[in-house]
């Protein structure tokens, strides 16, 4: 795994060649047991290194389309799994043993949970880890060093999703994590409310 712009935080890719981004997922260490975000598979490598720093304790999943290698992963390391309780009648839940639902305004292990409103499924959910936001498919990073919006024909409501975005950038995160293409890693406010400039 990958060394990200804070001490506590590591992520991994897998390549999509149909859309030319990485999928990553994030992995938060913790002393009171690490959570990993929206996981893609392990390597050999990765795995050993998430051993290496402690195990999983929790796995976090932004939406029902980010379950990915959760559930297999979750009995790898004997980790809980939390998911968007607006999601739990999604397919992709199906038989996936969620411990915890989780909603906008609650608190995962310090972590700040928000709710994002008109993205893909009803009920994505952003996380603040203190100055860091991490989000799941509404914010993407599609070109190095900026963000953009899911494509129109797969959000539910747009105007929703711009109000969340704002929402974001109000929270003045000074990086944003994305599960899918590039991250930033400073002025994360800035590059979203360039976001919310350029729609």
């Amino acid at each position: 795994m990958k060394s990200l712009h804070r001490p506590d935080l590591f992520a991994w890719s897998s390549f999509d060649e149909a859309r030319n981004v990485d999928f990553s997922g994030t992995l938060w260490r913790r002393r009171d047991g690490n959570v990993l975000f929206d996981p893609m598979p392990l390597t050999d490598h990765d795995l050993a290194h998430a051993h290496e720093l402690g195990g999983v304790a929790w796995i976090a999943i932004t939406n029902a389309d980010h379950v990915r290698a959760a559930a297999e992963l979750a009995v790898v390391f004997g980790a809980k799994l939390a998911a968007p309780a607006g999601d739990r009648e999604r397919p992709d839940l199906d038989g996936v043993p969620v411990a915890l639902w989780l909603e906008d305004g609650d608190e995962f292990l310090g972590a700040r949970v928000i709710g994002m409103q008109g993205s893909k499924t009803p009920g994505e959910l952003a996380f603040l880890l203190g100055d860091t936001l991490l989000c799941g498919d509404l914010v993407r990073g599609q070109r190095a060093g900026s963000l953009n919006l899911l494509p129109d024909p797969k959000l539910a409501d747009k105007a929703a999703a711009v109000a969340s975005v704002a929402r974001l950038a109000d929270l003045g995160p000074s990086a944003v994590l994305v599960g899918d293409g590039q991250s930033v890693f400073r002025d994360g406010e800035a590059r979203l409310r360039d976001l919310l400039a350029s729609i």
